[in-house]
């Protein structure tokens, strides 16, 4: 996968946030006021960040395909590193005016002060979370499905009833694991790591029967990381409503509004489809768990 050269468009007028406000339990609709049209109030020299005129990013070490590259968010590549590059490009900053700090996945959403202004790193937007931390308008709808062995007995299941005996694993933190926990139920404890790779390795010397990871993770891992792998199935929302990513903000953040308004504005151009057909895998062929 390669990366194009796209150009994004002036900063849009404020527009209003329902567009991208629906969610489970509604945890992504905006409680910040719209701007004013014509508000300078966006200028990157208006705006409050942690070092004035630059706009500090976090994101989880290591940095995984298929939402970064080569283990390097400031490339701008991979779907989270161009989404951030382009969000970056719509507030106004140049390449030179954002610099990346690494922040381990379950930190960014805990309580409490944050090394960064904004953070992207596959963050379920969750009512529990918000409480703690904002979170931005949503940049991407995921899905979260089971990476087993193609040898597995569970390999083949259909239900969700059907994994009732497996013995899973997901991310510390991680909404994964919360589908292990309340969707799936299974009678073994999931097996909780600090990492995907933890989990995968867990995988590969039979630890566990499967993991619960977001869907284009999952294809990441059954393609390049783990081949004898398969993605067994899907997990439609249990609310009814898609899993969403959005950036995690320190609680209170004066920045959400401005990042809102280039999310918002990624979204209505059409920027942010074009970079999920780029760096995503193709969803459609992925059986879903009944």
């Amino acid at each position: 996968m390669r990366t194009s050269s796209l150009r994004f468009a002036p900063l849009a007028i404020a527009l209003l946030l329902a567009l991208v406000a629906c969610s489970p339990n509604d945890a992504t609709e905006s409680t910040t006021t719209p701007l004013a049209e014509g508000s300078d109030a966006c200028n990157v020299e208006n705006l409050t960040l942690m070092k004035a005129g630059t706009l500090t990013l976090g994101a989880d070490q290591p940095a995984y395909p298929p939402w970064f590259e080569d283990n390097d968010p400031a490339n701008g590549k991979g779907y989270e590193g161009a989404v951030a590059a382009a969000v970056a490009t719509e507030m106004g900053f140049e390449s030179s005016q954002v610099t990346w700090v690494a922040v381990p996945f379950n930190k960014s959403f805990a309580p409490g002060r944050k090394d960064f202004d904004a953070y992207i790193t596959q963050v379920s937007i969750t009512p529990k979370r918000a409480e703690v931390v904002d979170f931005s308008a949503a940049y991407y709808n995921a899905a979260q499905a089971l990476v087993t062995l193609k040898k597995s007995p569970f390999a083949d299941a259909t239900t969700v009833t059907e994994l009732a005996d497996a013995k899973l694993g997901a991310q510390i933190g991680s909404t994964s694991l919360t589908t292990i926990d309340e969707q799936i139920q299974p009678t073994q404890a999931a097996s909780v790591y600090d990492s995907n790779n933890d989990a995968k390795s867990a995988l590969q010397n039979g630890q566990i029967d499967g993991i619960v990871v977001d869907l284009p993770t999952a294809f990441y891992m059954t393609a390049v990381q783990i081949p004898d792998a398969t993605i067994a199935g899907q997990f439609p929302p249990t609310s009814g409503e898609p899993e969403q990513f959005g950036m995690v903000l320190e609680k209170g953040s004066p920045l959400l509004p401005c990042l809102d308004q280039a999310i918002t504005s990624l979204t209505s151009d059409g920027t942010l489809a074009e970079l999920e057909q780029q760096w995503l895998a193709d969803e459609t062929n992925v059986p879903v768990f009944s």
